[in-house]
């Protein structure tokens, strides 16, 4: 098949799609990865074919932040940044699906993606990095994380799921007006919908029923695949990396992957002093951060590392929440510390805890060096860490990507033979 894949976001959003696409290519199809423009050549260095969209990812983190925790301020920005950039975008991501005989869409293309398959006639799956659009009992919604289990989780699912519709819905007629030489759909369709004769999309989510099993009240259409890996196996760590392990004992990981955020440098004197406070010595990822300092004998600063090389050699991850960020920790069966941002982010630290792997989350505006060194010292007693090791082997035995791969492939035989022909 011919099979193209649009997806939005951060690096974190991008990667398991970046694993996603070499897993199909292995199984004989061709693909197409649709992602902003800042990734083309990490894209192109896995042997994938990139499309390359407008706009920059590293404005939504920022807008999101700015923001904080509340969910409707945050799809407020998020939707306007959107609208600012989609006939941009557009202009890319819609012609790179002519000639697919798939497509694959992550969580900003939810409703684009699908609606420009089902006008074209062919399957679509759709792929998630955290539980949306499936509502149930059995957990809330991401943005309401502090909500109970039962009849309220289940309607913040549904209360999320009309405000992304609606919200897009209400830009998209001044759009579509606006820019009639872009190949939009005609109107928009939502793909989780029962409209017979045509199949149900299939809604995929890339984590770990380790981390958050699969309720009973999901339809047969809702699947639970485990995590798509990226492994580097060619990565060659720098020289300053290197020297760092082989000096001392393994060291504790910091990771704030794509936040931007005005308390950075704040943010880093905390971090710094409770290293220094329970004699740890650290990894700083600085990402987008921009935050640096000169390397010494217990702290390094690195810009970016593969997490899947890096987090086994070390004793704690201390991060943001992001879903990519977990899962390479979880992964790694090591203990982790949370300090969430905004978005999904509150969602999976409490889930950290939940499952045992690591101390109660930390908002990031209620962050301190007291509060940190008791974290740390939470995520490293021995039962914690037990977990974590546990956790680690069982994801480890699962392949995401590989059950991925077979639900799109079932799907595609299965649509192929659907009354719609």
């Amino acid at each position: 098949m011919n099979i193209t894949i649009l997806t939005y976001g951060s690096r974190g959003d991008v990667q398991p799609f970046v694993a996603l696409a070499i897993g199909l290519q292995k199984r004989g199809h061709y693909v197409k990865l649709a992602a902003p423009h800042k990734f083309n050549e990490f894209i192109a260095s896995h042997g994938i074919n990139s499309v390359s969209l407008a706009g920059d990812p590293e404005e939504i983190s920022r807008l999101i932040n700015d923001v904080g925790t509340n969910p409707i301020r945050v799809i407020a920005s998020l939707w306007k940044y959107i609208f600012s950039i989609a006939p941009q975008v557009s202009r890319a991501a819609f012609p790179a699906c002519q000639g697919a005989d798939l497509i694959v869409h992550s969580f900003l293309f939810t409703v684009g993606g699908h609606s420009w398959a089902r006008e074209h006639n062919i399957p679509d799956v759709s792929i998630q990095t955290f539980p949306m659009f499936a509502p149930t009992r059995a957990f809330p919604n991401v943005s309401a994380p502090n909500i109970p289990p039962g009849s309220l989780s289940y309607f913040s699912h549904w209360l999320a799921t009309q405000i992304f519709w609606h919200g897009g819905n209400l830009g998209y007629g001044p759009a579509l007006r606006a820019h009639p030489e872009i190949d939009y759909p005609r109107r928009l369709y939502f793909p989780f919908d029962e409209n017979p004769p045509r199949l149900r999309t299939p809604l995929l989510f890339a984590y770990s029923p380790s981390i958050l099993p699969r309720p009973s009240d999901w339809n047969e259409h809702v699947h639970v695949t485990g995590y798509f890996f990226l492994d580097e196996p060619n990565y060659q760590p720098p020289m300053e990396l290197s020297s760092f392990l082989a000096e001392g004992e393994p060291p504790i990981c910091i990771s704030f992957g794509s936040m931007v955020n005005r308390r950075a440098e704040r943010i880093d004197q905390m971090i710094h002093e409770a290293l220094k406070r329970t004699n740890h010595r650290g990894i700083i990822l600085s990402g987008w951060g921009g935050i640096a300092r000169q390397p010494s004998d217990d702290l390094l600063y690195l810009e970016s590392a593969p997490h899947g090389w890096l987090l086994p050699r070390c004793k704690m991850l201390i991060h943001h929440g992001g879903a990519g960020t977990t899962s390479a920790g979880l992964r790694a069966g090591i203990p982790q510390v949370v300090a969430p941002f905004t978005a999904d982010q509150p969602f999976w630290g409490k889930r950290v805890h939940a499952i045992g792997v690591g101390s109660k989350p930390i908002a990031v505006n209620q962050l301190s060096v007291e509060r940190m060194v008791r974290a740390m010292a939470e995520a490293e007693s021995k039962p914690v860490l037990e977990r974590a090791q546990a956790t680690g082997q069982r994801i480890r035995g699962e392949d995401g990507v590989e059950e991925a791969v077979r639900v799109i492939e079932s799907h595609a035989a299965a649509f192929g033979k659907s009354p719609i022909f």
